[in-house]
């Protein structure tokens, strides 16, 4: 299988199996990626996920250019943004993802880990957006997200240059949250979902939903946004836990509800 998801209570570790391809991205593994957030997003157990490559060699190399791009998608499906359902296409996954970043982190696979919210990159690890050098450009938000994560000059360098990156530049820049020894890079992003796993599970997604429209809103909207999911938490019994956790000096114990 080139992808698979494995439960760690309420943790999903997501793998791209295709380390002999450097965890390249064919047309049956990004429909098995859709697939598998889909049942992330669908399945209220699970609160949280993991994104990993298969091996210590790659977190995912991008595209793999024997299949993908001499074979363009139909030109319907640029109007149809539901046939690839993907946190960098289009679903709304508001469940937080971390990456684990266990190697090369080029191209597409750059993409996918912009989806992400929280980051840990092995030593070793190489980030790029070479795609400039093959003709053709970061997409599957390449372009879009770089620009909002990084500072102007530092993501047009990535995306101009095509040039990589290395872990311990790539933590500078804020593009991710750890660098760990390659062995630990796993384990320290299923601890990290673990963490996130135990927050309230209403209150988590509300957040990641504000904070990744906060983009797209002028801040008088946002503000409205931000009071309205305030209200709207106010009433979930996930609240009244919390706040007689916080009371009785104990662990919440949060049901989603």
């Amino acid at each position: 299988m080139a992808i698979t998801l494995d439960r760690d209570g309420a943790v999903a570790v997501v793998t791209i199996r295709r380390p002999e391809r450097l965890n390249t991205l064919d047309m049956p593994t990004l429909d098995a990626l859709r697939d598998a957030w889909l049942e992330i997003r669908d399945d209220d157990a699970l609160r949280a996920a993991v994104l990993t490559g298969e091996g210590d060699r790659a977190f995912c190399a991008g595209a793999d250019l024997r299949d993908f791009l001499p074979r363009p998608h139909p030109l319907r499906d640029l109007w149809n943004p539901g046939v690839e359902l993907r946190p960098d296409r289009g679903l709304n996954l508001w469940k937080p993802v971390v990456a684990a970043v266990n190697g090369y982190c080029l191209g597409g696979g750059l993409t996918l880990m912009l989806a992400t919210d929280l980051r840990v990159a092995a030593e070793h690890a190489t980030f790029a957006t070479p795609e400039v050098k093959h003709g053709i450009l970061a997409s599957c938000g390449g372009t879009q997200r770089l620009a909002q994560q990084l500072p102007h000059a530092l993501a047009m360098e990535m995306l101009l240059l095509g040039e990589p990156v290395d872990a311990r530049q790539a933590l500078r820049w804020g593009l991710v949250n750890r660098v760990v020894p390659g062995p630990d890079v796993l384990a320290t992003a299923v601890e990290l979902a673990q963490r996130l796993a135990r927050n309230a599970p209403l209150a988590v997604q509300a957040t990641k939903e504000l904070a990744v429209r906060s983009g797209d809103l002028p801040l008088d909207a946002g503000l409205r946004l931000e009071d309205a999911m305030v209200r709207l938490l106010q009433d979930s019994r996930d609240f009244a836990e919390g706040v007689a956790a916080f009371a009785e000096r104990r662990p919440a114990e949060f049901s989603g509800e």
